[in-house]
């Protein structure tokens, strides 16, 4: 089954989509929850949409939400911040936790890009997440907008002219720049000593791969860190999206049924 939920936060409602395994009523299933990425929203380029519908045939939940100011969720983009995103993601684990077909013992992560720094960081920071999966994450993010530049912009003189930084079509505030360039990736993500699986590909050149291997410096040996040959940012043909797929579903059939 699948259908439309609406959590709320801090004033604003934040669209989801549920997709729920067939079974007797008030089954409790092992769910994941899906943590987009930076402008993107909860169907997402490596298909957020297909990987629920993998989890469901093998009797796992998910739960798909658009942060706010994206996708279908209230609020304007100029306003966002990854402090914000953190806050959101644990209060949407907090009501998904309620829902009467999870299992509230048995919930992962799942986060994309700058997404799957929030679902690092939620992980460690959110008590019971029992598995965590982070597809292509964003931890350069820091050190790339520290050093003043975002994708080979600088970001000063366009914050002084406009107010704000043009991301793609997006109002990116001087708020946001400063957040991301005063977050303290590795360290806030290291505390989970829950399982922990990476997935790069070798050809990312958005969130390059080095920085996917730090987090191996600051996680134990629950962390594993999975290389795909030729795969992009955004897993961008068929083959690796399958693998990104096949191993993300392999990862929860081990650690949440």
């Amino acid at each position: 089954m699948i259908r439309h939920h609406d959590f709320a936060h801090a004033g604003l409602t934040l669209r989801s989509t549920l997709h729920i395994p067939e079974g007797p009523p008030k089954t409790r299933h092992p769910t994941v929850v899906f943590v987009h990425g930076f402008t993107s929203n909860r169907i997402e380029l490596p298909n957020f949409v297909a990987m629920s519908r993998l989890l469901a045939a093998e009797g796992i939940a998910s739960v798909r939400f658009d942060l706010s100011g994206h996708g279908e969720s209230d609020g304007d983009f100029f306003d966002v911040t990854i402090t914000g995103e953190i806050a959101e993601t644990r209060a949407v684990l907090g009501a998904v936790r309620t829902l009467d077909f999870v299992d509230p013992g048995r919930v992962g992560l799942v986060g994309m890009s700058m997404g799957g720094v929030v679902a690092g960081i939620t992980a460690a920071e959110e008590p019971r997440i029992a598995a965590l999966c982070l597809w292509s994450p964003a931890a350069v993010a820091p050190f790339e907008i520290g050093s003043g530049y975002l994708k080979g912009r600088e970001l000063a003189p366009e914050i002084a002219e406009k107010g704000y930084v043009d991301a793609d079509g997006h109002r990116m505030s001087a708020a946001l720049v400063e957040d991301i360039a005063g977050l303290d990736v590795y360290g806030r993500s290291g505390a989970y000593t829950g399982p922990v699986r990476i997935l790069h590909g070798d050809k990312d050149v958005v969130a390059p791969l080095e920085y996917a291997r730090r987090y191996l410096d600051h996680y134990g040996p629950n962390a594993e860190l999975e290389i795909v040959e030729g795969a992009d940012h955004a897993w961008g043909s068929v083959p690796h999206r399958t693998a990104l797929h096949g191993s993300t579903l392999s990862f929860f059939r081990r650690h949440l049924r």
